[in-house]
């Protein structure tokens, strides 16, 4: 079964980055998104990593709050690779 534990991996790559591009698109952050759905937001930047299996009911809660069907969290999709840590802060010039 190596081949399908690679395709496991591809889908779960997949359904994170479709939950992180809709959350991004629409302003929500990872606390409010977890919140809203009802998991945790340690198992949310999981699945957004793509690194936990996702069961249908957090897919199916994910894709209520981002207002998707959920078919559509398994659309082949990419997201630039994240850079660990905080986002700088500006810093005002005055």
């Amino acid at each position: 079964m190596q081949g399908g534990s690679a395709r496991v991996t591809r889908f779960l790559k997949y359904i994170g980055a479709n939950v992180r591009r809709r959350r991004l698109r629409l302003g929500l952050t990872q606390e409010a998104l977890a919140e809203a759905a009802n998991l945790d937001v340690r198992f949310l930047q999981r699945v957004e990593r793509g690194t936990t299996n996702v069961g249908v009911a957090a897919v199916v809660a994910l894709a209520d709050v981002l207002e998707v069907a959920p078919g559509l969290l398994f659309r082949k999709a990419t997201l630039p690779e994240a850079k660990p840590g905080r986002p700088r802060k500006s810093r005002s010039r005055t």
